[in-house]
Formats: C-alpha cells, sequence, structure tokens
C-alpha cells in the first residue's frame, strides 16, 4: 500500500510546526539570574506555608465524614 503525498505533507506540516516552536532562552543573563530569584522567593514562600493538604475527617456536628484542607501540623496520626 503505498500512502501517495500524505507523507510528504505531514512532513512539511510539522517541519512548519517546529520551526514556529521556541528553541532557546531569549533572556539575557541579568533577566535571567532575576527571574530565578523571583522564582525562588515565591518556592520559599510556599515552603514556609507548609505543605496544604486535604484528607478526611469526622464531622461530629453533621455526622459524617468531610474533607478538610489543612497544613501539616493538624494531620491526624494514621
Amino acid at each position: 500500500m503505498t500512502r501517495g503525498n500524505q507523507r510528504e505533507k505531514a512532513r512539511a506540516k510539522n517541519l512548519e510546526k517546529a520551526a514556529k516552536t521556541k528553541t532557546k532562552n531569549t533572556m539575557s543573563g541579568n533577566e535571567f539570574a532575576r527571574e530565578k530569584e523571583r522564582v525562588a522567593a515565591i518556592m520559599q514562600e510556599k515552603q514556609k506555608k507548609g505543605p496544604r493538604r486535604k484528607h478526611l475527617r469526622y464531622d461530629f456536628r453533621e455526622k459524617k465524614i468531610v474533607w478538610v484542607r489543612s497544613t501539616g501540623s493538624d494531620l491526624p496520626f494514621l
């Protein structure tokens, strides 16, 4: 079975698609360093807040199990 022109059309389409994608970093060294520090500061803030998890807890008032968002400090020991 031959595919005719389909393979060459697909190859040309993929070449155009690859040409449009960003290939390397366009920031200067100073811009890159500032961006890296900004992202690091955001991550440090997140780490200070601690893990944010959802866990199951029994609600005695409503008499059912509910999902609760919490920091790591008040998680039940399992």
